[in-house]
């Protein structure tokens, strides 16, 4: 029973799989914190992005209807 309880702790395969599997982990753990952290500042900044793209496809827009070309 101790050869088998002395095996079993030094057995160290499978440890990569699992380190790799923590570094994973708290790479998406910091992901979200900072997702949480920046969420609404990338949200605004994203907005005002569109909509400077919008108004400048609509002003593209309405100046081609009125100079005539398509």
């Amino acid at each position: 029973m101790i050869k088998l309880m002395s095996t079993l702790w030094n057995d160290e395969s499978g440890a990569t799989a699992i380190e790799y599997g923590l570094i994973v982990g708290v790479m998406a753990a910091v992901l979200v914190g900072a997702l949480n952290l920046f969420g609404t500042q990338l949200t605004e900044l994203f907005t005002a992005i569109s909509d400077k793209l919008g108004n400048a496809a609509q002003t593209v827009a309405t100046s081609d209807e009125s100079s005539g070309t398509y």
